[in-house]
């Protein structure tokens, strides 16, 4: 993997940051962090074994393995300096034992709980996280349906949902407005539906450097038109009292907190935004962003920064159809 800790954020990017993160310190502290390997992170797959069983395995194998979440005792941290590559070339990971994921990437199926026999959507599962997560949560019951517009994506959805033991989910290739028009027009309803949103990754800078040389404002601008469209669509699917995971691995306002007060005024009492909890520090959302002003209860979301608790950065919001 190459390297962040030469690469230099684009002057724009930085001048964004430093309007999020006005304190020095606080500023100083996410500069310095993303120069830092992340965590070795996994989450057990309870489908197959239990937390307790496989960290006894783990550690017969010499990996020094912590439980950082009390609440979340599948959710692993493998505290040894490994060899690029090596936590995927375990026999615990070929069996399916466990899933490599990033610890802020399993707070938006936290925040959701999909329980048992609920009928869940993944409007953009692929690669699988937190679609074998929530097949986790569901104990293989109910229905999850994995969407993904990429059909290259698709074939490693469907190798993760097949490692991990996952039966109880349907996969299918649609653009993500386009499969929320099809399935309304089948009057089909959903108990649970995440959208993990395409985003412009500004939380990711520390496990794919890439993104220093890609970010892009007019980027950011584009998606965030994509994520309106697919957060509006893809409420029509929902339940009366059904649930809906708004996220993005992105601290852009535009992709985030613009895309909720959008949702707010757009569906006025037909929508509520609700608080919940997760298991790690985070921040309100903002309600001014450069000239813009959102809506008070745009607050409700959370902000998850990657120097507050040593994870990548992320935004979640829930909401709860009222009408």
């Amino acid at each position: 993997m190459r390297s962040s800790k030469n690469l230099e954020l684009k002057p724009l990017f930085l001048e964004r940051i430093k309007k999020l993160l006005t304190d020095e310190k606080d500023l100083k502290n996410y500069l310095d962090i993303l120069k830092q390997k992340p965590l070795n992170s996994i989450r057990c797959n309870t489908l197959k074994i239990s937390p307790e069983k496989l960290k006894q395995r783990l550690e017969k194998s010499g990996w020094k393995i912590s439980q950082p979440w009390n609440s979340n005792p599948e959710v692993m941290i493998v505290q040894n300096n490994l060899m690029p590559g090596e936590l995927g070339r375990s026999f615990e990971h070929l069996l399916g034992y466990y899933y490599i994921q990033e610890l802020a990437s399993m707070l938006p199926i936290i925040a959701l709980t999909p329980k048992k026999d609920e009928i869940f959507l993944d409007l953009c599962a692929s690669p699988g996280s937190k679609t074998t997560q929530a097949a986790a949560k569901m104990q293989n019951t109910g229905t999850i349906i994995a969407n993904d517009v990429s059909l290259g994506r698709i074939m490693i959805l469907a190798s993760n949902l097949e490692k991990c033991g996952v039966v109880n989910s349907i996969i299918t290739h649609e653009e993500g407005k386009r499969f929320c028009e099809k399935i309304a027009e089948k009057d089909f309803k959903f108990d649970k539906i995440l959208v993990d949103a395409p985003c412009s990754g500004e939380g990711t800078l520390r496990s794919t450097p890439a993104t220093y040389l890609m970010w892009n404002i007019n980027t950011i601008k584009q998606l965030s038109g994509l994520q309106k469209r697919l957060f509006l669509k893809s409420f029509e699917l929902l339940k009366p009292k059904g649930e809906i995971i708004y996220s993005t691995c992105t601290h852009a306002p535009e992709e985030n907190e613009e895309i909720i007060d959008y949702a707010l005024k757009a569906l006025k009492d037909r929508i509520e935004i609700l608080d919940f909890e997760l298991p790690i520090k985070t921040r309100k959302g903002i309600i001014k962003w450069q000239d813009k002003i959102y809506d008070k209860r745009v607050e409700k979301a959370k902000r998850v920064y990657p120097h507050d608790n040593n994870t990548e950065g992320f935004f979640i919001a829930k909401f709860r159809r009222i009408k």
